[in-house]
């Protein structure tokens, strides 16, 4: 039998782990906003950083 005590502290595990996927989810929304406010801003860099990483890309063994 499990006690009430240790379910409650899986249920606070849940939540603690529900809410730090929240949290990242809306980083990763916000940092991909950022980014595309970037490219429309500075597009010629932003040109460049793509061609960058599509060489890295290609160059980049499994």
């Amino acid at each position: 039998m499990s006690d009430p005590d240790s379910r409650r502290e899986e249920i606070g595990e849940e939540f603690v782990d529900a809410d730090r996927r929240r949290r990242r989810a809306l980083f990763l929304r916000e940092l991909s906003e950022a980014r595309a406010l970037r490219e429309r801003v500075r597009p010629r860099r932003a040109r460049a950083a793509r061609m960058r990483q599509q060489m890295r890309m290609r160059t980049f063994r499994w």
